[in-house]
């Protein structure tokens, strides 16, 4: 099979001998078209002659487009099979252009990879910052057909109610374009993001042990809309920190929680708002036995600080306008530029600390916990409206077992030294909530490289089974 020859975004080299090339064909075509692919074992005309597929070359791969490329972007790097060919495909994009290969700026023409010139990457970066094109307004994958009627409806009823919208629902179609969402058929990336389960809009939650990065007792991935990700992390902080009981005058009991929950909320919808969407990294909430800290992909203004914005009185610096300009119509975010100043004062309010993380791969709200419960593990005093389904280690298993999730996937790995099906390994674990036991063994285990299925191609097959990486093997 031939698949023709290279393109302005597909790219092939004969072998990883020329992956210096590579690297760099990956800058020019980011720097043009923002994605595409590449593949080592192909001719320049498409024709397969295969390449040495290991776990070695994979990481060298991996290290050099780290190593090489900036701003950093996050390949899918895969072993194809091309005929009778082994293979390697990578899938790259990033929209943080200009993109830098070996220290040098070049761009995309035809099939080849041309170095731009001062006065040619001083003028592309002007049209950069001055474009109508930036992330969120370039045209998704993703048609208004879709999007729910009712994701739609609930969210102009919520405009409503705060008074910030004023037409009514005829149609999605229109609802939609009136909110600056759609190109045609086509939302726009922002309303991607708003409206759609995509790739983009990741949660990473973990809760840890103690005070470090170190052994966690629940990991939990999910995607889903801004709206939705944001109400499920909300929970899943809710669900995990300490609450007091006190009672009024009148002996009616009131639950505090030991971070105030409008601060929670707010700092969670900024880590949205002000997400870097083209670094393709997920935002993540981690909960520590001292702390909880909120992370988003996209760092601070340049040339700015958090102390600006709390009392310093600077105008808004807004990443994402239109999605945030969205959020603004449903009061999910209540006025522009004043997050930060919001927290800080309920934070001062109800006497918790929080600090602002400027890091170079992103900015972080950390609350500092002060409550204190009977139990290491567990939060007492939960408040009965808050939601019920608190992520646990088995959410709604039978099993006894005690150990820790990190105990559990040694196990696993020493089971899986043979092929194991997932419905033995529950077994195994006296557990029975499927979704759970995925998403929090089996696919944090592949994604570590630590196990892989029998059946890559098909993970949903009935004859699916995982065993332990070979490397990894003791």
């Amino acid at each position: 099979m031939n698949l023709g020859r290279e393109t302005e975004t597909f790219e092939y080299k004969k072998s990883t001998g020329e992956l210096k090339e590579a690297i760099i064909s990956i800058g020019a075509i980011l720097n043009k078209h923002q994605k595409g692919e590449l593949y080592f074992g192909l001719k320049p005309d498409g024709t397969p002659v295969g390449q040495d597929v290991s776990e070695k070359t994979l990481r060298e791969i991996s290290q050099a487009i780290h190593n090489h490329i900036e701003p950093q972007i996050f390949p899918t790097i895969s072993a194809v099979r091309i005929d009778d060919c082994e293979c390697i495909l990578v899938r790259f994009e990033g929209y943080n252009t200009p993109y830098f290969t070996y220290n040098v700026a070049r761009i995309r023409v035809a099939d080849e990879d041309k170095v731009m010139s001062q006065k040619e990457l001083t003028a592309y970066m002007r049209k950069n910052e001055t474009s109508e094109n930036a992330w969120e307004r370039n045209i998704s994958d993703y048609t208004v057909e879709q999007v729910l009627d009712k994701d739609v409806i609930d969210f102009l009823e919520r405009g409503h109610s705060a008074k910030r919208i004023a037409f009514e629902y005829s149609d999605k179609v229109t609802a939609l374009n009136k909110l600056f969402l759609t190109n045609g058929e086509k939302l726009l990336n922002a309303g991607m993001v708003l409206f759609c389960d995509n790739q983009y809009t990741e949660l990473q939650m973990a809760i840890f042990a103690g005070t470090e990065r170190l052994t966690f007792n629940d990991i939990q991935r999910q995607h889903g809309t801004i709206f939705e990700l944001v109400s499920a992390a909300e929970k899943y902080i809710k669900n995990n920190i300490h609450w007091r009981v006190e009672f009024d005058g009148s002996l009616q009991r009131k639950e505090i929680p030991e971070i105030p929950t409008d601060a929670i909320r707010e700092a969670l919808i900024n880590s949205f708002c002000h997400k870097d969407y083209g670094a393709c990294q997920s935002n993540e909430v981690a909960i520590f036995k001292d702390r909880v800290e909120i992370y988003n992909p996209g760092s601070f203004p340049e040339g700015y600080k958090p102390e600006d914005f709390i009392s310093g009185g600077e105008r808004p610096v807004r990443r994402n306008p239109l999605i945030t300009s969205v959020l603004y119509y449903s009061k999910d975010v209540e006025s522009f530029g004043t997050g930060l100043k919001r927290i800080s004062d309920v934070c001062n309010e109800y006497k918790c600390q929080v600090e602002f993380k400027m890091l170079k791969s992103g900015f972080a709200v950390v609350f500092f916990r002060s409550g204190t419960s009977d139990s290491e593990d567990t939060p007492t005093d939960t408040p009965t409206d808050t939601p019920t389904d608190t992520p646990t280690d088995t959410p709604t298993d039978t099993s006894t077992d005690t150990s820790t999730v990190e105990e559990r996937m040694e196990r696993i790995l020493a089971l899986c030294k043979t092929p194991h099906s997932r419905e033995d390994l529950m077994h195994e674990f006296n557990m029975n909530d499927k979704n759970h036991f995925i998403q929090t063994y089996l696919n944090t285990l592949i994604e570590q490289g630590r196990l892989e299925r029998t059946i890559p191609d098909k993970p949903n097959s009935r004859l699916q089974k995982y065993i332990t990486v070979k490397n990894m093997q003791k």
